[in-house]
């Protein structure tokens, strides 16, 4: 039987999951934003806010629709999977009370204390801002300043990187946070692994290494995400042996400990000298870290997601052995003053070697026009992360002018500054 797969969502992270399903099945799609790519490889999509449960509901219905799957982290929080699944239409992702491990940090943290998930760093929660101010004086080293909720990646303020013990205090008091947690700052290289949920069963995909910071040698604020890489092994250059295995084992117990979760499990981690910490976890694809991951799954995804549905249990899943760098090209003045409504051109020959996303992008009549948000992303497929990076590269400079990028993501002296700081940090 044909499946029929509603994806909600319309960002990077969106058309790359539109790409891998595309081939399988017929394609509906729906969101506040009309993506170009998503739309040229579905039958139809449909402009509907993606919080809107009862209308993606409607609209599911409306297509006689067999699956679905929730790509942003609104929508789950917004209980669209509950209603789909209510519905009686399989959803791809977690319920909104699964998906508390993503949208309430406070929940997680607590939720890993409670249930000895390994890897978590000290903690506590506020909801006064003056008690949170105490704490952070008395606190013996630096913290890192959470806002409790959804702030897409921009709200957390570390101590000793990027702001000081007062600074810090000023942007708690400043703030209109009902709750935050401040936690033990993680020091050690970032990586995520991504993993395919249901069942009470797992799958994981290679490590990634995303960029949060707006400007090349990671300066400047935090942003989405401006890119990010994998190898041809499911590690990364600066880890080692075991590493991945034991950030593995940390999901594996997060889904012992959550037997009903379904979709995707996002674990990012910091590399410690004392072996991966927990920085967060999330509920869905990671962007831009989708776009790593699902262009080189050899196993097709629709079959994740009919044997979630139908109890059994999930294919293994085959990688190409190749690497991938993602370079996301953002508006101007991104993240703190992006300048939207500029019409753009985009090209990219994907027969040289590298792949077209769309993100943020707003299609018009006459053309695309940027948001305040990423516009698109190349990634490049490569036998090598720096034959990867030259063909995003590439790419880059044929796509049009007009944008910021991070050039320095994926480049041979950025990843050898991973090794060597993982090398320093461990006294090599």
């Amino acid at each position: 039987m044909s499946e029929t797969v509603l994806l909600v969502g319309g960002g990077g992270r969106e058309h790359a999951i539109a790409r891998a399903l595309a081939p399988d099945c017929d394609l509906y799609a729906c969101a506040s934003n009309q993506n170009p790519g998503i739309a040229e490889l579905a039958a139809e999509f449909e402009t509907i806010s993606e919080t809107a449960a009862d209308d993606i509901v409607a609209y599911a219905e409306s297509v006689d629709a067999t699956l679905a799957i929730v790509g942003p982290e609104a929508g789950l929080a917004a209980g669209v999977a509950d209603a789909l699944d209510e519905a009686g239409i399989y959803t791809f992702g977690p319920q909104a009370a699964e998906a508390r491990i993503e949208t309430d940090k406070a929940f997680q943290r607590r939720f890993m204390r409670d249930e000895d998930i390994p890897g978590n760093p000290d903690f506590a929660t506020f909801d006064d801002m003056e008690a949170a101010c105490d704490y952070i004086d008395e606190y013996d080293g630096d913290l890192a300043v959470k806002p409790a909720g959804l702030t897409g990646g921009k709200g957390v303020k570390v101590i000793g990187d990027q702001v000081t013990p007062e600074e810090a205090k000023e942007y708690l008091r400043d703030s209109d946070y009902e709750r935050v947690v401040l936690e033990e700052r993680l020091v050690g290289e970032e990586f995520t692994i991504q993993a395919f949920v249901a069942n009470g069963e797992f799958r994981v995909t290679p490590a990634v290494q995303d960029h949060k910071r707006a400007y090349e040698g990671d300066e400047g604020p935090n942003t989405g995400g401006m890119g990010s890489y994998t190898d041809v092994t499911p590690s990364l250059p600066f880890m080692e042996e075991g590493d991945y295995e034991a950030a593995v084992e940390v999901i594996e117990a997060v889904v012992d400990a959550l037997p009903d979760y379904k979709g995707i499990l996002y674990g990012q981690f910091m590399l410690t000298t004392e072996g991966p910490k927990v920085i967060e976890f999330n509920a869905r694809f990671g962007d831009p870290e989708a776009m790593n991951t699902l262009p080189v799954l050899e196993t097709p995804f629709l079959d994740v997601l009919v044997a979630a549905r139908e109890g059994e249990s999930l294919p293994e899943l085959d990688f190409a052995d190749q690497s991938t760098v993602c370079k996301y090209a953002v508006p101007e003045g991104y993240p703190t003053d992006p300048k939207a409504g500029a019409k753009i051109e985009v090209e990219v020959d994907e027969d040289a070697g590298a792949l077209l996303y769309y993100a943020s992008v707003d299609a018009r009549d006459d053309g695309l026009y940027t948001t305040t948000s990423r516009s698109f992303a190349v990634v490049g497929v490569a036998d090598s992360i720096s034959g990867a990076e030259e063909l995003a590269e590439d790419a880059l400079a044929a796509a049009g002018d007009g944008f910021h990028i991070r050039h320095d993501i994926g480049t041979e002296t950025l990843v050898q500054q991973r090794i060597d700081h993982m090398a320093e940090l461990r006294g090599e």
